[in-house]
């Protein structure tokens, strides 16, 4: 047989190309098969639920270091891609936890990868991996313990993180990107908080902060929450510039709630927070993969990444100060129900209804608008918190609700 020689400069082209072809920028049909099989490896029974300290949240960590890495993204921890943390729990429970790096108590890692543009400004955009393994605190759980598998949270804004520095590799941004995976966000945002106070980077070249949590489960009406849009004058102008995908876009102003960015925001940084909703498997064994919507996924993730496209020409963004939760009413009481917090029309709606709690036992339903709560008229979220911070336990009161279109009234007791 005759052999054939290929010239090695012939050779040397042939194989950089097909380099370049290989490492070209993901479609979507891409983006949606590794979105997928990243949400279904953490949140596969194999991880127990990922719970701070315990060999699944090792194992997650594990697996986004290995995907950094492959990603060419650089070691931003302390310890390569992670940054240890031990939280030494209170015994008093009026104590806070105290977290450092070293005593006795729980040890958890925040995973780390650098994208380096060599500019002077940094993005972070960052997603919890932890949940809350077998249920325990936390939980809505009525039952035996079981695995809490966290698909919806927060393995979709796990998912999202890895899919955005897929792309972002691609893209000739003016800024450096860091990308985080926070553990312990479930116990009190204990992996932002001490990343914030023992950064891996220098804060003051910290242009903004973009944090998903929850963000797989897209709804019918795309629906898409943006949170933190008070923290810079910068973000409304360009959030209907890209909606190339038609999303329904509900923001608020508040640079504080109940995840991550919070911690960058008391560090007088802007910050946005993506969330896709409430529904019924919140804090349950229900949370499985089979249950993301792995479409919608792919359409915040792109959202997003033109987000940061839009705004990478722009100078250092400018901070504002947003009314956050040390502004809202305090309250010792609960009707019992998960609110839709996507919701934007007039009322409080109603996206669960919890066992054995007052709204259950004055016969209140999923996708009924609470329009009155005693003496007050209900226009919102922070107007229902007002209405129920003046109730105590044992008190009864009259609640409107709206049930399709029909005036429906209830009474409720705490």
């Amino acid at each position: 047989m005759k052999k054939f020689l290929l010239n090695p400069a012939l050779l040397a082209v042939i194989v950089s190309l097909f380099v370049i072809a290989c490492d070209a920028p993901p479609s979507d049909e891409q983006l949606q098969s590794s979105l997928q099989k990243d949400v279904t490896y953490l949140a596969a029974d194999d991880l127990g639920g990922r719970a701070i300290g315990t060999e699944g949240e090792q194992k997650a960590a594990e697996y986004l270091a290995k995907q950094f890495e492959s990603l060419g993204l650089q070691a931003k921890g302390t310890e390569g891609f992670f940054q240890p943390f031990t939280v030494s729990k209170p015994t008093n429970p009026h104590e806070e936890a105290v977290i450092g790096t070293d005593g006795d108590g729980v040890t958890g890692r925040n995973v780390v990868g650098f994208l380096d543009k060599q500019s002077d400004k940094t993005i972070v955009i960052g997603a919890h991996f932890d949940h809350l393994g077998m249920g325990g605190q936390g939980s809505l759980h009525r039952g035996d313990s079981a695995i809490h598998n966290g698909a919806d949270d927060n393995a979709s804004g796990t998912a999202a993180l890895l899919a955005l520095a897929t792309i972002l590799k691609h893209e000739k941004l003016q800024s450096n990107v860091l990308f985080i995976a926070f553990s312990g966000e479930e116990n009190g945002l204990w992996g932002s908080n001490y990343f914030v106070k023992n950064p891996t980077i220098d804060l003051s070249t910290v242009n903004y902060m973009i944090n998903m949590d929850m963000v797989g489960r897209l709804k019918e009406d795309n629906s898409l929450a943006i949170n933190g849009v008070g923290t810079s004058p910068s973000f409304a102008p360009v959030f209907d510039q890209i909606n190339s995908d038609s999303l329904k876009l509900v923001t608020s102003e508040s640079g504080v709630g109940p995840s991550d960015h919070t911690s960058f925001y008391l560090q007088d940084l802007p910050v946005l927070h993506f969330f896709t909703g409430q529904h019924e498997d919140y804090h349950k064994p229900s949370d499985d993969s089979d249950k993301i919507n792995y479409e919608g996924l792919v359409k915040v993730v792109r959202y997003i990444s033109r987000l940061v496209t839009a705004l990478d020409a722009e100078p250092k963004l400018a901070f504002t100060k947003t009314k956050d939760s040390s502004d809202s009413p305090r309250f010792t009481v609960s009707m019992g129900v998960v609110p839709d917090y996507m919701f934007d029309g007039k009322g409080m709606r109603v996206d669960g209804v919890s066992e054995g709690k007052p709204a259950q036992a004055a016969g209140i339903l999923k996708g009924d608008v609470v329009v009155q709560l005693g003496d007050s008229t209900v226009y919102d979220m922070m107007s229902y918190m007002r209405a129920l911070s003046v109730f105590q336990k044992g008190d009864s009161t009259q609640v409107v609700i709206d049930r399709n279109g029909q005036k429906v009234e209830a009474v409720v007791k705490f």
